[in-house]
């Protein structure tokens, strides 16, 4: 049985930040919060799972 996702939560400060492209950044505080790893490589992700594009990437590089 899968476990069920949180209901998504209320952004707080310091959650987030945008970087120099204008994207928004979420930060480990809020990764924390929300408890789980969606798997999309995100850049302050406590529990460093990668995405499919991170471990391709990473595969190529060590190919070299």
């Amino acid at each position: 049985m899968k476990s069920k996702k949180a209901d998504p939560q209320p952004l707080q400060s310091g959650d987030y930040y945008f970087n120099s492209q204008g994207l928004m950044v979420f930060t480990k505080q809020y990764h924390l919060r929300r408890g789980y790893c969606c798997g999309s490589g995100c850049r302050h992700c406590p529990w460093r799972q990668k995405s499919p594009q991170q471990d391709r990437q990473q595969q190529e590089k060590d190919n070299k």
